[in-house]
């Protein structure tokens, strides 16, 4: 088959089709009857579609007598034009009645983009040709050419065609009668003919042919003929192959055998893995530019889009309550760890949510995520899964630890933030003893919290309360908010970072002190308690209360805490 020439996609469909009906080589269509099966053809490296009769009356479940509309047709036709910019062709049948509604189908056809009709000497309503054809009356010469010269007139793009199908062979009318036909046919304005046989061999297609002589292209439709050497109609001069109505025929044959599989046998492990997964569906429905889009039109709001746990730990400390599951997976106040978080962030409408999974993420409950796993998590720090995520990180984005509790003021406020990068830093006392949280913060400027609107930027971060200049600021609590340049700015550091020999053993602060070192500023937001983190027996405990306290009229203390 010829690849598509991509010359030939700047040119309107219309004239693709007149391209192809003039070509010197034996071009070839195939059938579609829906959007869906016209994203297929197009895939499948076609250069043009046959919107065939038969096959869209059976796909809206009615019988191929016109019981379909013609306006219900080209309702359908829209949504195949829409999901592909192939040339497409109707089957038209008789033209749906006079050469007034002729003229008004052209109309409507031309305002869809379809690239042309074939309409065939039969009487309206139509019957299926291949259903007793030879008690089927044709229509009368005359009146049917007056139908090709009124869509003639009709048209407003030159390259449009009208296709007029022969039916005299399949009638038993005879060559003389096909032959006289088409020659009627071709001085009324007709751009191609259509010549249809029910034989299974194509005696009758070839002599038809020879006897035309190439007075105007030829258009075939081997159905019954099928086992005919294509080469034959290459010799024979033929213009187009239209191959009719198989993908209408295949996926009734594979609906059939599949719906009768999963009624016997009540399961569907039989055949769930013989049909297109879902994700090929989404594919084909073009989901992943609707996700394109969204970052473009829907990326202005009030928070970002996106979001990225690292869960894939087990939780040093916690061994006795995560042998069969990893610490995000914990109950608190009755539901896991990870689903207050997802919680949180659903809350504040950021829905696209990826946890990167590791210990046991088998039993992570992956509802409304997407599970991602970091193989190499039990000798690997968080940078290398949060490289597990990188395709995650194209639009603004939260990147969270995976045992985290807060109030949902602290993930508002962090999404408000228009700098390219934000932390929280719990600015209570770092000094208690009963703080397991080790990522104490340094910053431009210590937390003072009768002043507001003041910028305050991040200097460095340590798991070593003596690690910086002075007294440490605060703690990270392990929220971080990249958005706008700030995505490319991170995705181009974590690349340089898992260049280095030690990447395995870098977590998420050294990609924090990173971003200083580099220049770039780290805004920080201040809090005072209201989040807890959960990294051994205390901090579980106390997240119950924590978690409780979060509840509707929920009473008691508890809402401050560290990680």
């Amino acid at each position: 088959m010829n690849a598509i020439d991509p010359n030939l996609l700047s040119t309107s469909r219309a004239a693709r089709l007149r391209q192809m009906l003039q070509s010197n080589d034996l071009e070839f269509i195939m059938e579609a009857h829906n959007g869906l099966s016209a994203r297929i053809v197009r895939e499948a490296g076609f250069k043009g579609i046959w919107a065939s009769g038969l096959a869209i009356s059976a796909q809206f479940g009615v019988r191929d007598n016109n019981e379909a509309s013609w306006t219900q047709v080209v309702d359908n036709l829209e949504f195949m034009a829409d999901a592909s910019d192939l040339p497409i062709l109707l089957d038209g049948d008789t033209g749906y009645g006079n050469f007034n509604n002729v003229r008004r189908l052209v109309r409507k056809l031309e305002q869809r983009g379809i690239a042309g009709v074939c309409i065939e000497d039969k009487q309206f309503p139509k019957t299926n040709s291949f259903i007793g054809g030879e008690r089927q009356p044709l229509a009368d010469m005359d009146e049917f050419c007056g139908k090709i010269k009124a869509g003639k007139d009709s048209q407003a793009d030159d390259n449009f065609s009208i296709v007029a199908r022969v039916e005299a062979l399949i009638a038993g009318w005879g060559m003389d009668e096909a032959l006289r036909r088409a020659e009627a046919y071709h001085q009324a304005g007709a751009d191609a003919i259509l010549i249809h046989s029910k034989l299974s061999k194509a005696d009758e297609i070839l002599t038809f042919a020879r006897e035309w002589a190439g007075r105007c292209p030829i258009v075939i439709v081997p159905t019954k003929y099928y086992s005919t050497p294509t080469d034959a109609y290459r010799k024979a001069g033929i213009s187009l192959v239209i191959w009719a109505n198989h993908l209408i025929r295949v996926a009734a044959s594979s609906m059939q055998a599949v719906a009768k599989d999963i009624y016997e046998n009540e399961t569907l492990v039989n055949v769930e893995d013989r049909i297109a997964t879902v994700n090929e569906i989404f594919r084909l429905q073009d989901a992943d530019e609707y996700s394109e889009a969204e970052k473009i039109y829907l990326s202005g709001g009030s928070g970002p889009g996106a979001a990225v746990v690292l869960a894939a730990g087990r939780g040093k400390g916690l061994e006795a309550l995560t042998e069969d599951k990893p610490k995000v997976m914990l109950p608190i106040a009755g539901k896991p760890l990870l689903r207050h978080l997802v919680d949180g962030f659903k809350k504040q409408g950021i829905n696209d949510i990826t946890v990167v999974g590791g210990y046991q993420a088998k039993a992570i409950d992956a509802a409304g995520i997407k599970l991602t796993v970091n193989e190499r998590h039990a000798q690997t720090g968080e940078l290398a899964s949060l490289a597990c995520a990188a395709d995650a990180l194209q639009g603004d984005t939260v990147i969270a630890y995976g045992d985290l509790l807060f109030r949902s003021y602290i993930l508002r406020d962090l999404v408000e933030s228009d700098a390219p990068f934000t932390v929280v830093v719990d600015s209570s006392e770092t000094g208690a003893s009963n703080q397991s949280v080790r990522d104490f913060v340094w910053t431009s400027s210590a937390d003072d919290r009768d002043l507001f609107g003041q910028k305050v930027t991040l200097r460095k971060v340590s798991d070593d309360e003596n690690g910086g200049e002075g007294k440490a600021h605060g703690r990270w609590i392990g929220l971080l908010n990249v958005r706008g340049e700030g995505v490319a700015k991170l995705r181009k550091l974590l690349g340089e970072l898992r260049a280095r020999p030690d990447f395995d053993s870098l977590d998420v602060p050294d990609l924090l002190n990173a971003l200083v070192a580099q220049g770039e500023e780290v805004a920080v937001t201040y809090v005072h308690g209201h989040w807890r983190g959960v990294n051994d027996l205390e901090d579980f405990r106390l997240a119950g209360d924590f978690a409780h306290s979060q509840t509707p009229f929920a009473t008691g203390a508890g809402n401050e805490g560290a990680r």
